[in-house]
């Protein structure tokens, strides 16, 4: 699957590097800001798309002393980086929204029309790229920007009509506005799923009080504590958890481990790190007390 990523996002630069010397060829015969302003968000697809092929093939790299999780997070952080330029771009395109609203310029439209037409075209391309693959955050980023350029390519394409018919140059600035509103919501939400995986919190469809108590259901098991869940990766959940048992042999342990893995395996949880303590050890007082305030304790009374 990476290797065809890789694939698909270096024929996708190649797209878009076409779409952009069309467009700032085109902005700068036809006098189109509109255009000109759709080239700079090109520019910053190609250094996303160069940031998430880069985070492609960093991220394929086995886990080592340096990173014993492995490399996953580097797509995490593409996508961040991508996210924010969206917005910062969304951000640009309002500020510029404003100013032609009050002074709209001349514009080419038969000119811009063309070359926006052929961006549109360019754009779709590369949106068949990058199809596919919703697991993956970073290529998800990537699609964004793409599909963002396609919805700027159909805002100055609408302008480019309206203008030439009516002559109404408002269009473009409106146009602009809605654009901007949609790659700002695509942007926002590629930020948080980023965010959600760094700060470390449950993933979405993970309840730390709902796991335990499926552990705490478990023969022979009389409670657990010190219960994490969070994000390797992007759809890669973890789960870590102290777990209470009577006093016995490590082998006669190894049963009740088996079955907790195979139950959080049932919910989507493949990594798991699972401490097994005795329980009359810790009552009378000869465990390090590990945990502090915060401690999560579930306890089981049933068995």
């Amino acid at each position: 699957m990476r290797g065809s990523n890789e694939k698909r996002l270096v024929w996708a630069m190649v797209v878009t590097f076409v779409v952009l010397f069309a467009e700032l060829i085109g902005g700068l015969v036809a006098n189109s800001l509109a255009l000109l302003g759709d080239a700079g968000h090109v520019l910053t697809d190609v250094l996303a798309l160069a940031l998430s092929l880069i985070a492609v093939y960093v991220g394929k790299r086995p886990s080592d002393y340096r990173a014993t999780y492995g490399y996953q997070r580097i797509g995490i952080l593409a996508a961040l980086i991508n996210g924010s330029t969206l917005v910062v771009i969304s951000l640009f395109i309002f500020v510029e929204t404003y100013r032609r609203f009050f002074a709209p310029p001349e514009i080419n439209s038969g000119l811009m029309l063309t070359v926006a037409f052929v961006g549109l075209i360019g754009n779709f391309v590369m949106a068949r790229l990058l199809r596919g693959n919703h697991a993956d955050l970073n290529m998800k980023s990537a699609r964004l920007h793409v599909m963002g350029d396609i919805l700027t390519s159909v805002g100055v394409i609408v302008a480019a009509v309206v203008i030439r018919v009516t002559g109404w140059r408002l269009a473009d600035p409106i146009a602009g506005a809605i654009v901007g509103i949609i790659i700002i919501y695509g942007g926002g939400r590629v930020i948080k799923e980023a965010l959600w995986v760094f700060l470390e919190l449950s993933p979405l469809g993970f309840h730390a009080e709902e796991i335990s108590k499926t552990i705490c259901g478990i023969e022979h098991v009389l409670g657990v504590h010190d219960v994490h869940v969070w994000s390797i990766g992007h759809g890669v959940p973890a789960f870590s958890a102290h777990v209470l048992m009577s006093d016995r042999k490590i082998s006669e342990t190894d049963h009740v481990r088996r079955e907790i893995e195979e139950k959080l395996a049932d919910l989507g949880i493949r990594h798991t790190v699972l401490q097994m303590e005795c329980a009359e050890c810790r009552a009378n007082g000869l465990y390090c007390q590990i945990a502090g305030p915060e401690e999560v304790d579930y306890h089981h009374h049933n068995h």
